[in-house]
């Protein structure tokens, strides 16, 4: 399991390293599909914030991964 793991951020790191800005900018944009969210869609989709949570939780890991880079 560690070595997989090991293996699958090796080969993230590597594809992402020329474009360090694109996870911050993907959890930007899921943070602003999800204000547009919960005036559009009723339910426990937009009361959730889903996308809210899932776009901070990738620009927060795309910003210490260009960190680390």
């Amino acid at each position: 399991m560690s070595e997989w793991l090991n293996a699958m951020l090796d080969r993230l790191s590597e594809g992402l390293a020329p474009r360090k800005g694109l996870l911050p900018l993907l959890g930007i944009l899921l943070i602003i599909a999800n204000y547009i969210v919960q005036f559009i869609v009723p339910g426990w989709f937009s009361a959730s914030n889903l996308l809210l949570h899932l776009g901070l939780v990738i620009a927060i890991f795309g910003l210490m991964l260009a960190w680390a880079l």
